[in-house]
């Protein structure tokens, strides 16, 4: 992954680093033969998400790199598509008003939008997903990020009693 390392990743509350990437072929901006391209959502030990990309052309040996904070729409698509939706599962005695408080301000969504989400559960990358649950335990929620399953079979949907 292009993610060198200069940042502290964080982990998981079992010790997983909380990324996720993805790769493939990628037109080389430099002789237009066929680059490797590589890309990573990064979870950062100070609790902020960052994306990195590179190309690297084996052809002529051009390398372009760029980072940001902002996850693009088209990669962020890809890699819910290759990875599945982490989900946010919350323990059995969540508050809900506390939790609603709490996605209201990460997500910068209303107050019906949050019921809305509540109620279907919440889906992200999962970096996203394990950022939303840091800040629920926070606060004192059990909240936790279950990688690609697909599926709301273990423990419980987003939405507590």
């Amino acid at each position: 992954m292009p993610w060198n390392g200069s940042d502290a990743v964080a982990r998981t509350p079992y010790g997983t680093p909380v990324l996720e990437g993805l790769e493939g072929p990628a037109p080389c901006p430099s002789c237009a033969g066929t680059a490797r391209w590589q890309g990573a959502q990064v979870l950062l030990a100070d609790d902020s998400l960052r994306w990195d990309t590179e190309v690297v052309c084996p052809r002529c040996g051009g390398a372009v790199a760029a980072c940001g904070r902002e996850l693009p729409a088209g990669p962020r698509e890809r890699m819910l598509a290759e990875h599945g939706r982490t989900e946010l599962r919350l323990g059995p005695s969540a508050d809900r008003v506390t939790v609603m408080r709490v996605l209201r301000r990460e997500l910068g969504i209303g107050l019906g939008e949050v019921r809305a989400l509540l109620e279907r559960g919440y889906g992200g990358t999962f970096p996203e997903t394990e950022l939303l649950a840091r800040k629920l335990r926070a606060v004192g929620v059990d909240a936790r990020a279950v990688r690609g399953t697909g599926e709301f079979s273990e423990g419980r949907r987003s939405s507590p009693p």
